[in-house]
């Protein structure tokens, strides 16, 4: 299946500081790719520069058309939805109304887009007048991919959805975001430290060191390797 995403030889700068160095990073169709790698590796860095948050080089292209010269907000209305780390809520804002912002380039499809989350989403659905600042992490971990979810994207960008949330809480997330990849279509590029619930659900997967790739393949071989078992699984 052909890639719907495609980094070649891409450069990403803070400031003078060169952060990745060319690296080379593919998100078939309908795909789910993880990104694993240290803290510092790289992988953030990678999400922001497909989404046109640093400065960039090298060649992005997203469903055949280049990003390069593109807005953050002219990617996102390509169809690509980015979940930050810390996710990124309006917490003085109602669930509902949050929901209606990321609504923002889809306002034809509210209504469907509403009931398809609430159906991928019932416990937000129960909480759609409650404000945003009084959910649980958990739940402001699902309103932040719901919002992200209501664009109607091609690729969904996860940047540490489990990141302090208890381990049944990150399984039921990631089941969520296997039923939107399943249901939906909908492709995924996920940054994770849980490497084995990420290798789980992804086909490809890529190791960042330093701002290089220094390993890629499918999510079994990367379970299967014994270096990656023993670096980022634990055994």
């Amino acid at each position: 299946m052909a890639p719907v995403l495609e980094l070649r030889a891409v450069k990403a700068f803070y400031g003078q500081s060169e952060v990745l160095h060319g690296i080379d990073i593919a998100v078939e169709e309908s795909g789910v790719t993880v990104l694993l790698g240290a803290n510092g590796a790289g992988k953030t860095t990678t999400l922001r520069a497909i989404c046109g948050m640093v400065r960039r080089e090298g060649e992005i292209r997203f469903s055949g058309q280049s990003l390069q010269q593109r807005t953050t907000e002219q990617i996102a209305g390509l169809g690509v939805a980015h979940v930050p780390e810390g996710r990124g809520t309006f917490v003085g804002l109602t669930v509902e109304e949050n929901l209606r912002l990321g609504a923002y380039t889809r306002t034809a499809r509210l209504h469907d887009g509403m009931q398809r989350i609430y159906g991928f989403f019932p416990i937000l659905a129960e909480r759609r007048r409650q404000q945003a600042g009084t959910l649980s992490g958990g739940e402001q971990q699902m309103l932040a991919i719901a919002r992200a979810m209501m664009m109607f994207p091609r690729l969904l960008v996860l940047d540490e959805p489990s990141f302090g949330l208890a381990p049944r809480i990150v399984e039921s997330i990631f089941a969520i975001v296997e039923r939107i990849n399943h249901d939906e279509g909908v492709s995924v590029l996920l940054v994770e430290q849980n490497a084995s619930l990420a290798l789980e659900l992804a086909d490809h997967a890529y190791l960042i060191e330093t701002g290089y790739v220094v390993a890629s393949g499918t999510a079994k071989a990367f379970a299967d390797d014994p270096q990656i078992r023993r670096s980022y699984l634990g055994y």
